[in-house]
């Protein structure tokens, strides 16, 4: 089982607590530190100061803002891997997943089918709503664009699914011994930390049905699969295709991307369509791919006790 792969590390609660800490700092204060003084540099020449993110990307430009941003998510991950190595001596490959090794060809084919996915529902809304959006590609900002996302948005997705999916989940679920605590508790806490973004502003708090779900989803990917690969591939298709193809003014990524979302904002069904629908057919698509079974002991089972993990692995 995945969370039980937290054993194979020192795992007692307190060392959870200040990992949490020690990343979230990491992260939020000084991961963030190269793009707060960037833009307190460039505003001393302009004389005002943004603190929203069209603001901060208007001020620098998309691709140099884009790169400060992600850049966090980079120092977040050094963070992280240290506590791992350091404070819990836990091996990575058992924080990413219960096989003898990584499993690649999982992670591409997450990667692979989501990005189908997505550019069909992208060109349809084109094709269906073409006042909508406009082309805003420009070939030297958008290979610039280019380098810099398929570079760090791996980087940021990956840290996300190690994070919540992996270190948090295993954590929390060591503690409760509660499969589905620990299932809840971080596709809220993911939900949580996208509430600062701009759509929520623009959209209202309905928005966060979308990002919890989505945490949701790619909690039951990680329990089902016993593995972070297919979370770890979905995601970096679904954010890296978000900065590539389109964006808005009241996006959390502000990029040259090809088109250009200029319809007023509102929650609509392309929030809920995703959570109700796309991802349940996605669940089937895995499951029928890899053979699932036993959904309710995976996703709402205890955590079985170190002590029956060693007696099975001395068998």
């Amino acid at each position: 089982m995945y969370i039980e792969q937290g054993y194979k590390g020192y795992h007692e609660p307190w060392r959870y607590v200040v990992g949490f800490l020690a990343v979230f700092i990491g992260w939020q204060l000084i991961g963030a530190l190269p793009l707060t003084a960037a833009v307190v540099i460039k505003s001393l020449g302009s004389g005002s100061f943004p603190t929203s993110i069209g603001g901060m990307a208007d001020l620098l430009g998309a691709n140099l803002f884009l790169f400060l941003m992600l850049i966090s998510f980079l120092i977040a991950f050094v963070f992280l891997l240290l506590v791992v190595k350091f404070l819990h001596r836990q091996p990575l490959r058992a924080l990413t997943t219960e096989r003898s090794k990584i499993d690649w060809k999982r992670v591409f084919f997450a990667f692979g089918l989501w990005a189908v996915v997505s550019v069909f529902f992208m060109l349809l809304d084109v094709y269906l709503s073409p006042d909508d959006y406009v082309q805003n590609f420009e070939l030297r900002p958008f290979l610039i664009l280019l380098v810099i996302a398929v570079v760090l948005i791996p980087v940021q997705t990956s840290f996300e699914e190690y994070f919540m999916r992996g270190y948090l989940m295993q954590g929390i679920g060591l503690m409760t011994k509660k499969r589905w605590i620990a299932l809840l508790g971080t596709s809220f806490l993911f939900g949580i930390l996208h509430i600062f973004n701009p759509e929520v502003d623009k959209l209202g708090y309905g928005i966060m049905v979308f990002y919890i779900g989505t945490g949701l989803f790619l909690g039951i990917l990680t329990l089902m699969d016993k593995g972070l690969e297919l979370a770890i591939g979905f995601h970096a298709a679904n954010n890296l295709l978000a900065a590539l193809l389109v964006t808005a003014e009241w996006t959390a990524f502000q990029t040259p991307s090809v088109y250009k979302d200029v319809s007023d904002p509102e929650l609509g069904w392309d929030v809920f369509i995703p959570v109700l629908v796309v991802y349940p057919i996605m669940l089937l698509v895995f499951r029928k791919r890899y053979g699932w079974t036993n959904w309710k002991d995976r996703l709402t089972g205890a955590v079985l006790p170190q002590s029956e993990i060693e007696s099975a692995t001395d068998e």
